[in-house]
């Protein structure tokens, strides 16, 4: 089976920076950083989870709780014991528009025990929080973005993407389809061969694929090879060299395209994407 999340990753990296290894008691507050969600573990302790009214989530058994995008929120625990937590800033290159932290909900909350999966790397990532040994920051680090990786799977395994890209990588037959759009954007692509990567009839293909997707192939192609030119404009790329990676004939069909999805020219967007400095 071919790797659902290889190009995801490979093309738009994760890092984390962890900054809570224990404790926290009373009324925390955590402000959206541009670019950047949050990780946390609850490991011990119950919390009551603010995201602004109405909604108000409790936890009172060890949790995984995951911000995808930016979204200021507030723990309240127990003023003098409080609960247990380990978190980490999680930068997904491109911020908002990186395509997993796109297709995820805004916040996503998993009670450890329901993945037991993780229960290695999480076993691992708990002692280097207690432990004092060098490297320990960055020990800290690489095991949430591996937590990372696990919890996708078990989101996509346990079927809790109902919609958009994730849902189209769990399904049995999109799936094939989607992996080959992620590896060769540079492909025509047509209609028939996409189905043919997913064993389905052209027309049940794109009926399910705009079902579960949310959109036709075609206009998921193009969000994907933006995404990727959007990507080489961060990187200082050239832009006929983009076009070439991406499937435009050259930088005019680029331009085209990526004005059509941005509504700014290539030039603009990344003037506006890069520090000025």
């Amino acid at each position: 089976m071919a790797d659902r999340l290889a190009a995801l990753f490979t093309h738009f990296a994760v890092r984390a920076e962890t900054f809570q290894t224990g404790p926290l008691c009373g009324v925390n507050s955590l402000e959206p950083q541009a670019g950047r969600g949050q990780l946390h573990l609850i490991r011990e302790g119950g919390v009551e989870v603010h995201h602004g009214a109405p909604e108000l989530l409790r936890i009172d058994k060890p949790s995984l709780l995951l911000y995808p995008r930016p979204l200021a929120h507030r723990f309240v625990t127990d003023p003098s014991c409080g609960a247990q937590f380990v978190c980490a800033h999680m930068a997904f290159e491109g911020g908002a528009s990186h395509p997993i932290a796109a297709a995820l909900p805004p916040w996503v909350c998993l009670p450890l025990a329901a993945v037991p999966s993780c229960a290695p790397v999480l076993g691992q990532l708990f002692a280097e929080a207690e432990a004092t040994h060098c490297g320990r920051q960055l020990m800290l680090n690489r095991l949430f973005e591996v937590l990372m990786i696990w919890v996708l799977r078990e989101l996509m395994s346990q079927g809790q993407v109902e919609s958009g890209m994730l849902a189209g990588l769990s399904h049995p037959r999109l799936r094939g389809a989607l992996v080959a759009l992620h590896d060769s954007p540079q492909l025509e692509w047509p209609l028939e061969e996409l189905a043919a990567q997913a064993g389905m009839s052209r027309t049940v293909f794109a009926n399910t694929f705009r079902d579960v997707v949310g959109c036709t192939p075609g206009v998921y192609l193009q969000r994907w090879r933006i995404g990727l030119a959007q990507k080489g404009l961060r990187e200082g790329r050239a832009l006929k060299h983009i076009a070439a990676d991406v499937g435009y004939g050259g930088e005019a069909a680029l331009s085209r395209a990526f004005r059509a999805h941005t509504g700014q020219s290539p030039r603009e967007w990344r003037k506006g994407a890069l520090p000025q400095g």
